[in-house]
């Protein structure tokens, strides 16, 4: 029998029975099991993985495990440069494309008020998601660790936090989005871009009191949406605010 020890490291813990927590542990594993199948057979997305030291050396996903292996398992590095290290995944993402699953559509419409390409419908079955993020370099954002573990998925994000601003937050911090992001770009409802239009154009489509208050109007060329920098607008500005003050 192949036995190997494992042990994980900071937030990769919340993914492991209590008893397994912040501490080693020597667990069974499957003759010619890789390294990618026994994270996720103990819980843990390959999403969610950064760097693996086997035996105190990186090795990438498809590594064998054999008996008296020792496993060391990392999430991402906030302060430290492993960039030399990382042997789990062939290239970076280039650009930062999201997709959502069902249960994120509050998540997915304040990243695009964010101006990140966020596709979201709650029609999308977990075998779409994955074709999908698989196909456009897309990163997925879920709270299913079953829908992370399929195999064709290589960038994603389990969402640990249960409300969209807090997801907002969680996101941003993890991804270290504020770089990268700019807000009012994209519709909020369709994902496309926005356009400023003249106040001529927009007045015919928005309610007397809005073409009377305002002077600067955004549409969308898909579905014709018009935005204006009323309450919603502050409100959206006062949630964006401390997440790109870095």
């Amino acid at each position: 029998m192949t036995r190997a020890t494992f042990r994980f490291y900071e937030e990769l813990n919340d993914f492991l029975p209590v008893e397994r927590r912040r501490q080693s542990f020597t667990c069974a594993c499957a003759q010619g099991a890789t390294v990618k199948h026994m994270i996720e057979a103990l819980g843990v997305p390959h999403t969610e993985v950064e760097l693996v030291l086997l035996n105190d050396e990186s090795v990438g996903f498809e590594q064998l495990i054999f008996d008296g292996d020792r496993l060391a398992v990392y999430p991402k590095f906030d302060a430290l440069d492993i960039s030399p290290l990382l042997k789990v995944r062939l290239h970076p993402l280039r650009v930062l494309r999201f997709i959502a699953d069902a249960h994120l559509g509050g998540l997915a419409s304040l990243l695009r008020m964010s101006g990140f390409d966020t596709l979201y419908d709650n029609a999308f079955e977990d075998s779409q998601i994955a074709e999908i993020a698989a196909r456009d370099g897309r990163i997925v954002l879920t709270r299913d660790r079953e829908l992370l573990k399929r195999r064709i998925i290589s960038h994603g994000c389990y969402v640990h936090a249960l409300k969209p601003s807090l997801q907002l937050r969680e996101v941003f911090e993890r991804l270290d989005l504020a770089r990268s992001a700019r807000p009012f770009s994209l519709c909020l409802h369709c994902n496309q871009a926005l356009h400023e239009i003249s106040p001529e154009l927009a007045r015919p489509q928005v309610p007397p009191r809005v073409a009377a208050l305002y002077s600067r109007f955004l549409r969308c060329d898909a579905c014709k949406r018009i935005y204006w920098e009323g309450s919603h607008w502050r409100g959206m500005c006062a949630l964006l605010a401390p997440l790109l003050d870095t």
